[in-house]
């Protein structure tokens, strides 16, 4: 696709999206650890504002799309466009999807592509735009068109009452007219005759009142001539002001119908809506009548004017994107080459989710992609947590599944780390023979932030305690701490117990399930803070109460609970009040409440979860 086009589509959703949920920060696949510092992957740099942070959208900075890097800013944070929560599940769930090759699909497109010969320049007459017009809404029933051919068939419509109420605003202001000229006529002959017949007296007193009463004689003539002549020029004038504002008001909506199929990436309904436009309104202008901000907004991404014509030929070159994105799909997938195979394929998805080409491909194709995705997912995640021995099994997992896949840049991270990880063990080693306890201490905290499952950790730990107090110290210490169940403490000091269970095998397993539970809870609570952050407090809420069944006795877990359900307390109490109802066999109000919970808060799963036991429960499934 022209890089107009691209920065278009992409500039304009990107706008629209964000102004729901915004998608987590997905940090880039590698990025060298810096000395003293754990190798963490890195984020990629916000790209220059090109309004200088002065131009506004709904309320926030405008988006600014760095094609090089793929990542779009806005609002102070970054995102790589295929690279967020959103896009996975979505994308994840296109590619589990069966291709959609039924005989409803192909009657739906054959309705589109019909409607578009009838629309067709070169051979449009008003038969064939009514024709055109009765095809919409048997392309509206079927389920992918999710009613926007109705949406358009009922502009259509719309405008054509417009243009009715025109058309007769127009013959009552030729009758208008032809009273304004009767009007002016009469008024004419009225004053003239006033001027015939008597003649003024000679005497010039006489002479004076007598020209004064024929003067108010005729004023009085005159009055209901001119009174009513002022009425017909108001209503007149009243009539264009209502013909300009009709035709003006049907082209706004008419064209915000046209912006919004495109800002929603249905191209096809982009086309024929602006050939609609083009044939209902014959005055050839097709500048669009958007605010400031839009007109801005649009002129930014594309370097064109606001005009249909250009969503036309967006919308057209889009579309052959679409279709070459798949092509080249296709022709990668038949090379083994998935690592481009994948990226061109959610290219192509994101840009056309909704074009015939992308629906119909088949689930097998999807699925070899989908466990390339699922991989890639799952090295990155090994990369954020620092657990390189598996992020370096699935690099080779990747290697062998795409042979065009680069594992330069995780296999740097890697190597950085296990360089920069046994520079610090080699400092502790020395600081345990000089004697030097702190700088020990600290090389080893170190060495343990950058790579905590490092195998060799937990032999330079044995070797460096084994002839110390301080490995007794620990192990008492430990063994006091598991007994209170104060797990906090003992993963805030997982160092120093690391170190001590070296030689001890079944404390260093119940070590290892002590550090690893806390994990899970450092990392639920991370996860709650990121989604309390965006005011989300009941899924902040539901993301700690699933943690906090397993590990109850937790203050802190416990502290953020608290917190989040004084936030959530409607949600919470709803569902709470669900679950109650549901232990005590009442089923029926049971399901209410949890159907208020989802209302309060749509995505929670345990409002989902429970409606479909109780659905389960009222309608079983035939066996």
């Amino acid at each position: 696709m022209t890089r107009t086009t691209i920065r278009c589509i992409a500039f304009l959703t990107a706008a629209v999206a964000a102004r729901g949920q915004a998608p987590n920060l997905v940090p880039s696949m590698a990025a060298e650890p810096q000395p003293q510092t754990a190798p963490a992957p890195s984020q990629q740099r916000p790209p220059q504002d090109p309004t200088q942070g002065t131009s506004k959208f709904l309320g926030k900075d405008l988006p600014a799309l760095d094609i090089g890097n793929e990542v779009i800013s806005w609002d102070g944070k970054v995102w790589k466009i295929t690279d967020n929560r959103i896009f996975r599940a979505r994308f994840e769930k296109f590619l589990n999807a069966a291709e959609q090759t039924t005989e409803e699909e192909q009657e739906y497109q054959a309705l589109l592509a019909r409607i578009m010969a009838l629309l067709a320049p070169e051979t449009v007459d008003s038969s064939k735009v009514n024709d055109a017009w009765s095809l919409l809404p048997k392309a509206s029933k079927y389920r992918i068109d999710a009613n926007l051919c109705d949406s358009l068939a009922n502009a259509v419509y719309t405008v054509w009452l417009s243009k009715r109420e025109v058309s007769r605003i127009q013959l009552a202001q030729k009758v208008l007219t032809e009273e304004k000229r009767s009007l002016e006529w009469n008024a004419r002959m009225r004053s003239e005759n006033n001027r015939l017949g008597e003649t003024p007296p000679k005497n010039p007193a006489l002479a004076q009142q007598w020209s004064k009463e024929q003067e108010l004689k005729r004023d009085l003539g005159l009055q209901p001539y001119l009174t009513r002549l002022v009425e017909v020029n108001a209503m007149m004038q009243a009539n264009r002001l209502k013909t300009q504002a009709s035709e003006l008001q049907a082209k706004i909506e008419f064209q915000a119908l046209v912006m919004q199929f495109f800002l929603q990436r249905r191209f096809q309904h982009v086309v024929i809506a602006s050939r609609f436009y083009r044939s209902i309104f014959a005055d050839g202008d097709t500048k669009l009548a958007v605010g400031k901000e839009t007109e801005k907004l649009l002129t930014d991404a594309s370097g064109l004017p606001p005009t249909l014509g250009v969503l036309d030929s967006l919308a057209s070159e889009a579309m052959r994107d679409v279709s070459e994105g798949v092509e080249a799909f296709r022709f990668l997938l038949g090379k083994n080459e998935l690592a481009s195979a994948t990226e061109r394929l959610s290219e192509t998805f994101v840009l056309g989710e909704y074009m015939p080409e992308v629906r119909s491909l088949k689930r097998d194709e999807k699925r070899v992609a989908l466990k390339f995705a699922q991989l890639s997912n799952q090295l990155l995640s090994a990369l954020e947590v620092k657990d390189y021995e598996r992020a370096e099994q699935t690099c080779k997992e990747l290697q062998s599944l795409a042979t065009d896949f680069d594992t330069s840049k995780p296999m740097a991270a890697i190597e950085t780390a296990r360089t920069v990880s046994s520079m610090h063990l080699a400092k502790a080693r020395t600081a345990a023979v000089s004697g030097d306890r702190a700088t020990l201490e600290e090389q080893l905290r170190l060495a343990t932030e950058i790579w905590p499952r490092n195998p060799e950790l937990a032999k330079v730990s044995a070797a460096i305690f084994s002839q110390t107090d301080v490995q007794q110290q620990a192990l008492v210490d430990l063994d006091r701490l598991i007994q209170q169940k104060n797990y906090r403490q003992i993963f805030e000091d997982k160092v120093r117990f690391i170190a001590a269970t070296a030689l001890y095998p079944d404390r260093q397993e119940t070590l290892r399930k002590v550090l690893d539970d806390m994990q899970i809870i450092e990392g639920a609570v991370i996860r709650a803070q990121e989604i309390a952050r965006r005011n989300d407090h009941a899924g902040a809420w539901e993301s700690i109460e699933k943690v906090f069944k397993d590990f109850p006795d937790d203050n802190k877990l416990n502290q953020l609970r608290a917190d989040f359900t004084t936030h959530a307390a409607e949600f919470v109490r709803s569902l709470r009040t669900a679950q109650d109802l549901e232990r005590k066999d009442q089923t029926g109000s049971s399901l209410a409440w949890y159907l208020k919970a989802q209302g309060l808060y749509p995505p929670s799963e345990y409002a989902r979860d429970g409606i479909e036991r109780l659905v389960q429960k009222i309608l079983p499934a035939e066996g």
